[in-house]
């Protein structure tokens, strides 16, 4: 079975809607099946975007675009 690729805006899109669900007092689990994403999806996104915004994201796919082509 193929993953699927989430954009970085996406992602942090998703980091911040469980930052919201947890809030409400969700539990972890009911939270990453909500997001359609692994625990350790999650996690590995939370280390590598946690701290960025939707458009530092955006800046940050922009760049790597412009390098790669």
């Amino acid at each position: 079975m193929k993953g699927r690729r989430h954009t970085p805006e996406q992602i942090v899109r998703k980091l911040h809607e469980a930052d919201r669900l947890v809030g409400e007092g969700k539990s972890m689990a009911v939270v990453l099946k909500q997001l359609g994403v692994s625990e350790q999806t999650y996690y590995r996104w939370r280390k590598a975007y946690g701290s960025l915004s939707p458009d530092e994201a955006r800046r940050l796919r922009s760049s790597r675009a412009r390098t790669a082509g």
